[in-house]
């Protein structure tokens, strides 16, 4: 029986600053195996309660043109952590190392949101950090791990690990 290949990492990022230490398991993990990474920050959409009252005073225009421009936002968030991250990290090592890096912005539940992803991307692997923003454990990360039909590597962001 053959070892796994690991060609596709799906990255699940919240964007916070406490979430470098995930992607440097991401980059090890992708330059071990020779694979692409698949950065996914998920967002929450709007509920209907503030859909209404937004829609009260701005047109459904507007609406969708904040909404793109939100998106367009994160994604240059995400373009701009990989570069500082290259520039801080990368530079510095014996071995140059090459990224491949996908970006992908999805809106729902987040454990959906990630699975399905992973799905599509036809990741190999899932990378994601333990606690959440408030540094507290993640139930997302739980329930990713509970419902993944792929590896899912968790990694500790809190306490100060590095």
């Amino acid at each position: 029986m053959a070892l796994p290949e690991i060609k596709t990492i799906l990255y699940a990022t919240s964007l916070g600053k406490h979430t470098r230490p995930v992607f440097r398991q991401a980059v090890k993990q992708a330059t071990q195996n020779e694979a692409k990474i698949v950065m996914l920050h998920v967002v929450e959409p709007m509920g209907e309660m503030g859909h209404a009252l937004i829609q009260n005073y701005v047109s459904e225009d507007l609406i969708k043109q904040m909404h793109d421009e939100g998106i367009q936002e994160i994604h240059k968030t995400m373009h701009d952590r990989i570069e500082a991250f290259c520039a801080e990290e990368l530079q510095s090592l014996e071995k140059s190392v090459s990224l491949n890096i996908e970006y992908k912005v999805a809106e729902g539940n987040y454990t959906d949101s990630i699975l399905d992803a992973a799905q599509t991307v036809n990741a190999d692997m899932i990378v994601l950090g333990a606690e959440n923003r408030f540094g507290h454990h993640s139930h997302t990360s739980q329930q990713v791990m509970r419902h993944a039909k792929i590896p899912v590597l968790i990694v500790p962001t809190g306490k100060g690990f590095k």
